[in-house]
């Protein structure tokens, strides 16, 4: 069932997840037409859904403002708009952190190389920030060799946080925490839970298959949404997902239809990655413990001899 509406203001809306923004978007005319704007509006209102609006770099006029103010919603926005930002998503972390992230959502893209040698970076975001989620650009070459790599890049994480954690200040950061909080899966939702709309007033799974291939879409604003076979977007028509417990994995679908040619059906890099991950949480809430450092609400999380769930098939019921 449909939550939320993704509504991109612009061609160029900076990315937040795991797409790249193609290098020949440079329309002239990229804006969300307001007429557009509204309809998407109205259209969110009529289907009872929450509005998340992406913000591009440049900022938008006072008209704009205005259409966007009349409704409640959540905004996503680059540093270079980082006024009244909700999530606000961070560039140039690498060089510099901005001074106004202080109690803020934020969001780094980035390789595990640029994370392995940015950790003091990372540590200052954790220092100023109650949530950082980081978004790994380069799951889709990820190897088996990788783990241990990986591995040790989530432990140095995983201390970062207990230093923070120690003063009391009980920071997210998603690839570690999540997993400690969740009882099922809180996956991405694309095409299930939410739904994106472009500037060009077409429906999209997710941002990421529009700046794919414009082509992709799943409707418009005139004619409706045309999304075929949709409940393969949902978990309980997953047939490896339902069996996972891998609970913060997003489950890219775009990602899925990349490697796997299925978009229920996750990649054995996906699964790899989302398994150290859950692995490292449970370090993590081990860490925690021996410290003396409670956190409300967080669950045991069982030790397990695989990291792809396929491996464990002839156990599933």
């Amino acid at each position: 069932m449909l939550q939320y509406l993704i509504i991109l203001l612009d061609d160029k809306s900076v990315s937040y997840c795991h797409y790249e923004l193609p290098s020949d978007v440079s329309r002239e005319e990229s804006l969300m037409p307001l007429d557009t704007l509204r309809a998407g509006i109205v259209f969110a209102m009529k289907e009872n859904l929450n509005i998340q609006f992406v913000y591009p770099e440049q900022a938008l006029s006072a008209e704009y403002a205005e259409v966007i103010e009349s409704i409640d919603h959540t905004k996503i926005k680059p540093e270079a708009q980082a006024k009244e930002a909700d999530v606000l998503v961070l560039a140039e972390w690498k060089k510099q952190i901005p001074d106004d992230v202080e109690g803020a959502t934020c969001i780094i893209r980035a390789s595990r190389k640029e994370l392995q040698e940015n950790l003091e970076q990372v540590k200052d975001l954790l220092g100023k920030v109650m949530r950082l989620n980081v978004v790994l650009t380069d799951i889709e070459a990820f190897k088996d060799e990788d783990v241990a790599g990986y591995q040790s890049l989530l432990e140095a994480l995983s201390d970062l946080l207990i230093d923070q954690f120690k003063i009391g200040r009980m920071v997210q950061l998603n690839l570690l925490t999540d997993r400690l909080l969740l009882t099922q899966m809180n996956n991405c939702g694309a095409g299930d839970t939410t739904l994106s709309l472009a500037p060009n007033g077409k429906f999209y799974l997710c941002p990421a298959f529009y700046y794919d291939d414009p082509e992709q879409d799943v409707g418009n604003l005139k004619d409706g949404l045309n999304i075929k076979n949709r409940q393969l977007m949902r978990l309980d028509h997953a047939p490896i997902c339902r069996h996972c417990d891998a609970y913060q994995c997003k489950r890219c679908i775009w990602m899925n239809c990349r490697l796997t040619l299925d978009a229920n059906t996750p990649s054995h890099q996906q699964c790899v990655v989302a398994h150290v991950g859950r692995n490292a949480s449970r370090n993590l809430l081990k860490k925690m413990a021996e410290q003396g450092i409670h956190m409300s609400d967080t669950h045991e999380i069982k030790e397990i001899n695989y990291l792809d769930p396929f491996n464990n098939y002839k156990k599933w019921k």
